[in-house]
């Protein structure tokens, strides 16, 4: 197992026994977990594992009710979503946030729109912001003929790589990807899968939280698996096989019981 404390450069983002209630529910136990620069640390867990609390937690989203929340090695607490996006944490989550009929170039710079011209003549400059979204996109080789065009014209790939595009030109330090491939075939998981090994040759930290196994290890570097609110370990690829890191995620105890009991079915 992988010593998260070992001597080197501060991690990008690491949280220690980060424990999280919501009155008396415990959603988080002392979970710890760390992401370095050039990293693509995978965040693993059945459903109910903490996964979702863990990275709204990091997302600013939601305060620790104990625990270290450190960024490059300076405690921090961040009190909404934006503060964590000003230090650098960015999150994509499943959905999003694009709006399917508004044009790419729309949802690049959502909020952010650059400008020209004084008040009261202030005005979106879609010269530069079509110019951005098309040079950005095709750094990642996907070739937006006309950036007007609606974003839900896009593969859900592409849609997912327009998000996480958005993140890094925004000046993402940490990208937090909320099952980035759930709902994907394989050419545009592929697509994505590529652009994350792109953001990490970078020098980006990368949170990649996943069901799916193969994905994770196809992409990370370490694998972190959550059960009921507790890590159950911190893994370097080299030190776990992918079967038994599939195990160890699913309850690998547990099934081998239920298979026992049914006679060898499951």
């Amino acid at each position: 197992m992988s010593d998260a404390s070992a001597k080197g450069p501060a991690p990008l983002i690491e949280v220690r026994n980060i424990v999280k209630h919501f009155g008396s529910v415990i959603a988080l136990s002392g979970v710890s977990l760390s992401v370095g620069g050039g990293e693509v640390h995978c965040l693993l867990g059945d459903n109910g594992a903490g996964k979702s609390t863990l990275i709204k937690t990091l997302a600013g989203v939601h305060r620790p009710t104990s625990g270290d929340y450190l960024v490059e090695g300076k405690p921090v607490s961040f009190a909404n979503p934006r503060d964590a996006l000003d230090a650098g944490i960015a999150t994509v989550y499943q959905d999003l946030a694009m709006i399917p009929l508004m044009s790419v170039t729309r949802n690049f710079f959502m909020g952010r729109e650059p400008v020209v011209g004084t008040t009261p003549f202030r005005r979106i400059d879609f010269n530069f912001a079509n110019s951005v979204t098309r040079e950005e996109m095709h750094r990642i080789g996907i070739d937006v003929r006309d950036p007007h065009q609606a974003v839900g014209t896009l593969s859900g790939g592409e849609r997912q790589c327009v998000a996480i595009a958005r993140a890094v030109y925004f000046g993402a330090k940490v990208l937090i990807l909320d099952e980035p491939t759930s709902a994907l075939g394989v050419a545009q998981t592929s697509m994505v899968l590529k652009y994350i090994h792109l953001v990490r040759q970078k020098g980006l930290g990368v949170i990649f939280i996943t069901h799916n196994v193969r994905h994770a290890y196809a992409a990370g570097d370490r694998f972190t698996v959550l059960n009921r609110g507790k890590t159950l370990g911190t893994y370097v690829k080299a030190e776990i096989p992918m079967d038994d890191l599939q195990n160890l995620m699913a309850g690998g105890k547990e099934l081998q019981q239920i298979s026992t009991e049914l006679g060898g079915t499951v």
